[in-house]
């Protein structure tokens, strides 16, 4: 029923757009596209119906490839662009019926199973009452960070579009009329053919100031909406069995940010930047504020001689510059007036002049966001004592969970940089300020790790400074200690929310941390305070930056938590995370570089093993351990439903904290309307809720399950098998990548990568260092790029081999249990159990079976065609082809059913888009050989390859849209 229902939506949306062209371009282009999507549908059809007839496959492929290949250059860009807006318009269509499946459509007729309501009885149930609740939420802190990593591929202008026919397409089922529905199926034509001649590729390269904006339309539409609806429902729902006290908010989520601080690899990133993103969501949020008051301002019209005002509202009334003999008996009205000017003469402060209102001058600049709320909850105290509690929760008190949660600087804004960066910035200024070490003049780069160590330690107990104003350093080292000068003047002035954190990408040492300590106090930062004796001061709340170490690699993380018990084994650092950090120390996990450095399966259990390393190191220390992870929007770097990752996560590594990466479509498919992101959001915080307060962190659906914590399935020998697996599927993939001679030049050549670099989404360049090494590309654009060609690696590759090798041969582990004496049956039998009982091997092979289901080899073949080495070719295609029939066949086996049997909303939605993508994928191959047949010697073919090039960025565009998680 679902599936006819999409069906028909794409159907009607799709004779909408062929209307469009027909009126646009005229009836041959529309004939050729009919004629070209019937006969992708054949090739999907008969490789699917005809799975054993390679004959017949091979002969409907041919066909459809000799079709293209007598396209002219023009007919295959008018087929790349319609293709793709059909697969636009296709995920539009999806979306509505996932909102329905959601359970946020108008037809809402149970429960959202992973909602707060479901999840508070389900915790209930479990012995966790109410009131633990309750009081938990001063423990949870969930915090999640918009990133501007380059993975979104639509313009606003086309994101805009999607928008409005989204909302018309909605209002079409609610109406029944057939007069009002056919004037809504006009305009939605209309918007259709809007959006067909509204240009689908940007021009120019997104700078950091359009990366910054682009994430503020968010808080304008969803954010700072939802997020105050989300704690209204939270303590809504608790005060059914708690005393809610009104006057106290935990501030149980909030939002972060890298646009504008994080500089690791993007070289437009400066101490400019950082203000004018914290000047922007300073601007954002005080428009709001203004607004609310202002509304508040004309809703309070409570009248004395009926509603009684306390004595501080009364006050607050006095205070403010409002003398208008109407508003004489209205004190609460009064109030808000000062209030809006008092919002107005700060907001002209703090938004560096972005907001200029007249009212400013009528009011005192509030100093803190605290003192804001404590005039808020003046006027809220006062209605609730006088009867009147049902106006504070008509708008006021969304306000105050507002300001608790975004206080005057909207999101905080994590700083990140590089950790070699840092080293050549302190390189520089200990040579200039004639540090010595040992009595010798010090390279600091040539000392060993020890001697680094013990210099830092030394440093940071002095209180003479190391920079001098008068020295002159080098570009990168100015730009350096001023964007940590600037961060400073930043928590000064906007509070110390504003900046809290910053992270160092590639921690490899214990000195690589301390280092930045250093850089902190060099700049004001971390001031250092001693007593006559020389004796350190106790350090104040919140002073300094909280530094935050990044585990990319697959070595890092591995010795990551050897770094942290290093560090929480220092005293002085030990002394400062407990009374200025409030007990809590980060660490931060990459997806991205450790599933590039050792693919899928390795990548998953490494950082699955150091979580549960660093859980007890930070046992052992008495410290609280809140896990950052970066995840992308594609598996391979750490994708994949939010709600079963968080639940998947190891027992104790969640304990009510934790802050995770959103980044480019994931950002747009979670919180481009409300609905959506209040939906993702409360499941972020019912998936918390339970992996901390439940003693079992799964019932990821609310059935009936078993599912055994980390320890359980350690006993069961459930780790060993991945341990062991894991050192297959590494050896698998490293021997494809980095072991087979002239792997990289096949994917330069057999992949858009070099094109995606000119799709102008982001501000960061696409490679760390020129050239084409593997180790030096970027993890976006790799994983990009082979979603492109439609063989994902990233997110399957070397299973097959681990899986076949334990079911096969078995292994012997550490403690000298022999699975080889067991029989092929007991030891498939031992995976599926572990598919059953255990959240992480769970997801692992749900995550892996989406990328599977939208892996196709055949059309992989094609694109390896692209390499004009036939033995590479042969060599790296064949080592694939041979990976994915392992893995297919061998996750069959394990979860005994085909693949998406279990998942036919997904499955159908996906044959659905394959009709679309399919098309895309054969026109981008046949358009890079014609890109690649063209010379640059001439301006005519200057001007043919600037249009081919333009024509394959279209069906990027269109590829990525149908595909989804893929950046």
């Amino acid at each position: 029923m679902l599936y006819q229902e999409l069906q028909n939506d794409i159907r009607f949306l799709g004779r909408l757009l062929g209307l469009s062209i027909q009126e646009s371009e005229g009836q041959a282009l529309f004939e050729q596209i009919e004629n070209l999507r019937r006969q992708a549908v054949s090739v999907r059809r008969t490789v699917v119906e005809q799975t054993g007839d390679e004959a017949k496959k091979q002969e409907v492929m041919q066909s459809l490839i000799d079709e293209i290949n007598q396209k002219s250059d023009q007919e295959l860009k008018s087929l790349s662009r319609a293709f793709s807006y059909f697969m636009h318009l296709s995920n539009i269509a999806e979306d509505r019926l996932q909102r329905r499946l959601d359970h946020l459509d108008h037809q809402v007729d149970r429960p959202n199973m992973h909602g707060l309501s479901v999840t508070l009885a389900r915790l209930n149930e479990a012995g966790v009452s109410s009131q633990t609740v309750y009081d938990y939420l001063d423990e949870l802190n969930i915090v999640p960070v918009l990133t501007a990593h380059p993975t979104e591929v639509q313009r606003k202008s086309i994101l805009d579009r999607h928008q409005v026919i989204s909302d018309s397409l909605r209002e079409y089922h609610l109406i029944d009329e057939p007069r009002q529905k056919e004037a809504i199926a006009e305009r939605i034509l209309g918007q259709i053919q809007l959006l067909w001649y509204t240009r689908m590729l940007r021009f120019d390269k997104l700078t950091v100031a359009d990366e910054i904006d682009n994430a503020l339309n968010f808080y304008n539409s969803t954010f700072l909406q939802v997020i105050p609806q989300l704690y209204s429902k939270m303590y809504k729902y608790l005060s059914k069995d708690v005393k809610v006290d009104s006057t106290k908010v935990a501030r149980f989520l909030s939002m972060g940010s890298w646009i504008g601080g994080d500089r690791d690899g993007n070289p437009f990133v400066n101490a400019d930047t950082l203000k004018m993103a914290i000047s922007k969501q300073a601007a954002t949020i005080f428009n709001h504020y203004l607004a609310e008051v202002h509304a508040l301002g004309t809703e309070l019209s409570l009248s004395e001689a009926f509603a009684p005002a306390s004595e501080e509202l009364r006050e607050l009334a006095e205070r403010s510059h409002d003398r208008s003999p109407h508003r004489e008996d209205e004190p609460y009205r009064r109030a808000m007036i000062g209030m809006y000017a008092r919002l107005a003469a700060t907001a002209k402060r703090l938004s560096n002049g972005q907001i200029s209102l007249a009212q400013a001058e009528f009011g005192r600049v509030y100093e803190s966001a605290e003192e804001f709320l404590h005039d808020l909850t003046i006027v809220a105290n006062s209605l609730n004592t006088y009867h009147a509690a049902r106006v504070t929760d008509l708008r006021l008190k969304n306000l105050i969970y507002a300001v608790n949660v975004f206080g005057f600087h909207l999101a905080t804004i994590d700083l990140r940089q590089s950790s070699d960066v840092h080293e050549r910035v302190l390189e520089e200024v200990f040579l200039r300020a004639g540090v010595r070490f040992n009595g010798k003049k010090l390279i600091y780069s040539e000392l060993s790790e020890e001697q680094k160590c013990e210099l830092l330690l030394k440093e940071l107990a002095e209180i003479r400074p190391l920079v001098a104003a008068w020295q002159e350093y080098s570009e990168e080292t100015e730009r350096e200690l001023e964007i940590l000068r600037t961060a400073a003047a930043i928590r000064q002035q906007y509070g110390y929310r504003a900046i809290t954190q910053s992270i160092v990408s590639h921690t490899e040492t214990l000195s690589d941390m301390l280092e930045l300590l250093l850089l902190q106090q060099e700049t004001g930062l971390l001031p250092v305070a001693m007593d006559a004796q020389g004796e350190l001061l106790p350090f104040k709340a919140n002073e300094g930056l909280i530094v935050v170490p990044l585990f990319e690699t697959i070595p890092d993380l591995q010795a990551g938590a050897k770094i942290m018990d290093q560090w929480l084994s220092i005293p002085w650092v030990k002394q400062r995370i407990m009374e200025s950090q409030g007990g809590i120390q980060e660490v931060m996990l990459g997806y991205s570089d450790s599933n590039k450095d050792g693919g899928y399966l390795t990548s998953n259990w490494s950082l699955y093993e150091t979580e549960l390393a660093l859980v007890e190191v930070f046992k052992k220390h008495g410290v609280a351990i809140r896990l950052f992870h970066g995840r992308g929007g594609s598996v391979g770097r750490g994708g994949g439903p939010t709600y079963e990752a968080i639940l998947a996560q190891p027992a104790g590594t969640v304990q009510g904290k934790i802050r995770l990466t959103e980044q480019g479509e994931v950002i747009q498919f979670k919180y481009k309307t409300p609905q959506t992101g209040l939906w993702n959001l409360e499941q972020i915080v019912t998936a918390t809720l339970q992996a901390s307060l439940l003693s079992k962190n799964a019932a990821q659906t609310g059935e009936e399950a078993c599912a055994l914590d980390a320890k359980a399935c350690a006993e069961r020998g459930y780790h060993a098998v991945v341990q062991f697996m894991s050192t297959c599927s590494e050896k698998a993939y490293r021997e494809l990548v980095y072991g087979t001679e002239g792997f990289a030049n096949y994917f330069v050549e057999s992949t858009t990568v070099r094109q995606i670099a000119e799709l102008n989404i982001g501000s960061r360049p696409a490679s760390r260092k020129a050239g084409h090494r593997i180790e030096d590309l970027r993890a976006i654009p790799w994983t990009f790029s082979w979603a492109q060609c439609r063989l994902m690696i990233p997110g399957w590759y070397g299973m097959g081999t681990a899986l076949q090798a334990f079911i096969e041969e078995g292994m012997v582990d550490a403690e000298g249990h022999d699975y080889r004496a067991w029989s092929r049956a007991e030891r498939l039998q031992l995976l599926r159990n572990m598919a059953q009982e255990w959240p992480f091997f769970n997801t692992l092979l749900s995550n892996m079976e989406m990328v599977l289901a939208k892996t196709d080899i055949a059309i992989g073949r094609q694109y390896s065609t692209l390499v004009q080495d036939k033995a590479l070719r042969e060599a790296v295609f064949s080592q694939i082809e041979k990976e994915l029939a392992l893995t297919l066949s061998y996750f069959k086996e394990v979860v005994q059913h085909d693949l998406l049997a279990d998942n036919t909303n997904l499955k159908n939605a996906l044959q659905e888009r394959f009709l679309y993508v399919d098309p895309l994928n054969y026109l981008q191959v046949k358009l890079l050989h014609r890109l690649r047949e063209v010379g640059e010697d001439t301006a005519e073919s200057a001007a043919e390859r600037g249009s081919i090039a333009r024509s394959v960025l279209m069906t990027i565009n269109g590829i990525a849209t149908g595909l989804r998680n893929t950046g």
